[in-house]
């Protein structure tokens, strides 16, 4: 599994962007969440 960086805002809980959360540190927190791999598409 590969991980992705997410950014969320601390007080409704809203994905937010990399530069809204550069913008407002003290409101937003930066999360790694787990990716699943894609799954092979075999006939």
């Amino acid at each position: 599994m590969t991980t992705k960086t997410i950014y969320r805002r601390s007080d409704n809980g809203q994905l937010t962007t990399k530069q809204y959360a550069e913008r407002h540190p003290k409101t937003t927190e930066k999360e790694r969440v787990r990716v699943p791999a894609p799954k092979p598409q075999g006939k």
